[in-house]
């Protein structure tokens, strides 16, 4: 998939976002292994701690359809500077993703810039680790 494709189901997701609170919108595009996309938007809550990032609302739709493998995460904010994903949300890309994985950190309209998890969470906690 192209990922210019992929970051814009993150913009437009983001327009689904539930953000009363902090007004920030983020969206978020997940190309699992078989190359179905899943997407995501934040959904925040009264008690910030319940409140969900768009990458984990993607990423656990994946999951909960049976995905594994995760190839690639878009995201894409109302912010006009380059949006990167949460340590949690870094954490959970871990889980299902590589080192090697891309993530596409959305700027502004239609840009991006392009970095792997590896690169964002250079020492990860995994399943490898946890045994």
């Amino acid at each position: 998939m192209d990922y210019s494709e992929l970051i814009k189901m993150a913009e437009e997701a983001m327009q689904k976002a539930y953000a009363p609170y902090s007004g920030f919108r983020v969206g978020a595009a997940v190309l699992s292994g078989n190359g179905r996309v899943y997407t995501g938007a934040n959904i925040e809550n009264a008690s910030y701690g319940a409140t969900c990032c768009a990458e984990r609302v993607a990423i656990f739709k994946a999951v909960s359809e049976g995905e594994k493998r995760i190839q690639a995460v878009a995201v894409a904010s109302s912010s006009e500077e380059t949006v990167f994903p949460c340590g949690i949300c870094r954490q959970v890309m871990a889980e299902f993703g590589n080192a090697e994985m891309k993530i596409l950190c959305g700027k502004s309209k239609g840009e991006y810039e392009v970095y792997t998890l590896g690169e964002l969470l250079p020492h990860s906690f995994g399943l490898d680790r946890a045994k």
